[in-house]
């Protein structure tokens, strides 16, 4: 192999490994080249893009087609961060575009390069910052109604307490007076849940071995589930090293995500709980270096969820459980959010939910 040769395979290998989307067309319009991650967030084959004209491979894509059409023409930068979606099937991507000239050492334009990168993601995050604002505001609102609920309940309560014992043993009244001192409890948990949600306590960090916990919940699962013939999986990355964070309420938000899936599969169907690290995500502030992720699937093959539900799940006081309270995910979504991660949902009604939670590799 010449070192001409040897000179384009390197850079045609540099290109390959980049992450956005990159296509290069000619003066001519033709597509040159096309990289996996073109491929990728397009749908478009390379193989079937090379040497076609890019307003052919990319016909309907108007914006596209202006922008590379002026950088070829003007030798100008162009780019647009909003208002691009690309269609593949029944999938809608947003995207970020940018289209640079293609130049030779001297100064000539030789084509266009255009550079795609997939939003996806960023638009998810975005929206969950957007999620916990709105519940950040509601939660100040719920601590003070909370606070204002507690004591008229305590005094409810200890004049129950004090007619009962008033009462002679054999007294009908009496069960009256149990219901009213159970019905108190109830509405006293349900506020105690609102004061979590609205006040979550200090994160007490220590190095938490996620598969542990995880671990140590699917098996007292088990033992509540026996006789319901619901099989349980574990597909744990070994790699995933402890991550610093609050043991006890991480415990408590992934004991929550897998109660729920037992309850969806009620008396038999599976429940898979795995961890993965990715990449695609990095929730990250000003002057921290990016950090991967952990990601923690619960997967059951339950009923699943309606689509008009899922954007609600988050919202406290929706439930779709008789004797919920419509509190538990979103103390979960405000767990998750302290330590810094996300957490989202899919579900295909008829064959299963999956809740992911992502939380920082390093933190």
């Amino acid at each position: 192999m010449s070192p001409e040769d040897k000179t384009q395979e390197f850079y045609a290998n540099i290109i390959d490994s980049v992450g956005d989307g990159v296509i290069v067309i000619d003066l001519e319009g033709r597509v040159t080249l096309m990289n996996p991650a073109a491929e990728e967030i397009t749908a478009k084959s390379r193989r079937q893009a090379q040497g076609q004209p890019f307003s052919s491979v990319f016909r309907g894509e108007d914006i596209l087609l202006e922008m590379v059409e002026k950088s070829a023409a003007t030798g100008m930068t162009i780019s647009d961060h909003e208002n691009i979606v690309i269609r593949k099937a029944k999938q809608v991507t947003p995207v970020s575009a940018t289209s640079f000239p293609l130049l030779l050492g001297t100064g000539e334009t030789t084509g266009a390069i255009l550079v795609l990168r997939d939003l996806t993601n960023i638009r998810e995050l975005e929206e969950a910052v957007r999620h916990a604002d709105r519940l950040s505001t509601l939660g100040t609102l719920a601590a003070g109604l909370a606070h204002e609920i507690k004591n008229p309940l305590g005094g409810i309560k200890g004049a129950a307490q004090l007619l009962d014992l008033e009462l002679p043993p054999e007294s009908e009244l009496r069960d009256n007076i149990r219901i009213m001192v159970k019905e108190v409890e109830r509405v006293n948990r349900i506020v105690e849940e609102l004061l979590a949600l609205a006040s979550p306590r200090r994160l007490q960090l220590s190095k938490v071995n996620l598969h542990k916990v995880l671990g140590d919940i699917v098996i007292l699962q088990k033992r509540a589930a026996e006789g319901k013939k619901i099989s349980f999986q574990q597909q744990f990355d070994p790699s995933i090293p402890p991550i610093l964070g609050d043991e006890g309420l991480l415990t408590q938000l992934f004991l929550n995500l897998i109660k729920n899936s037992v309850e969806a599969v009620e008396e038999g169907g599976l429940i898979r709980v795995a961890s993965r690290v990715i990449s695609d995500y990095s929730m990250t502030q000003k002057g921290e270096r990016r950090s991967r992720m952990v990601a923690i699937e619960v997967w059951d093959d339950g009923s699943g969820i309606p689509k008009d539900q899922l954007e609600q799940l988050f919202t406290p006081f929706f439930t779709t459980k008789v004797k919920g309270t419509g509190l538990g995910l979103a103390i979960c979504q405000k767990i998750v959010s302290e330590h810094r991660g996300m957490i989202k949902v899919e579900s295909d009604p008829g064959k299963g939910t999956t809740f992911t939670v992502m939380v920082p590799l390093i933190q």
